[in-house]
């Protein structure tokens, strides 16, 4: 599923999904688009694979895929990926399938997390910058990409 074709992730038992939502001490660095464990997650950009990272130390089951495209890193968290480190990625292209995050945030007394996918990306300086922009242009053009 293409990445813009997805829905923001609401406010949920966990907070909100939106960039810059509060984490506590920190703000959420990047856009969170729900979608159910198992969906095939496209790529937000046409780039190359550069890493293929975990996104938490303490549990190695949760992945990410980078992908670089001219000075900006794209980041798309919760997923297994399907790519490997040096390939090359169409815009839609299939990265990786989304995860299941009920094992690591379970429900609790204000209720659970809504399953989605983690979107970032940083400049060439390595600052995070809002993706919602990114969302609302390549959203118009959904129409013009291959099924």
């Amino acid at each position: 599923m293409h990445l813009f074709a997805m829905d923001y992730r609401k406010c949920d038992g966990y907070g909100c999904g939106h960039f810059a939502a509060s984490r506590g001490a920190r703000k959420h660095e990047g856009v969170d688009m729900a979608c159910p464990p198992g969906t095939e997650v496209g790529s937000p950009v046409r780039g190359q694979v550069t890493k293929l990272g975990y996104t938490y130390e303490d549990d190695l089951s949760f992945r990410y895929v980078q992908i670089v495209a001219e000075v900006y890193q794209f980041r798309v968290f919760y997923v297994d990926p399907t790519v490997a480190v040096g390939d090359y990625v169409e815009l839609g292209e299939t990265v990786g399938v989304a995860q299941t995050l009920y094992g690591r945030y379970p429900a609790k007394r204000t209720g659970k997390m809504t399953n989605h996918v983690h979107f970032e990306i940083m400049n060439r300086a390595g600052e995070v910058i809002d993706p919602t922009p990114v969302i609302v242009a390549l959203r118009g053009t959904l129409r013009d990409w291959p099924v």
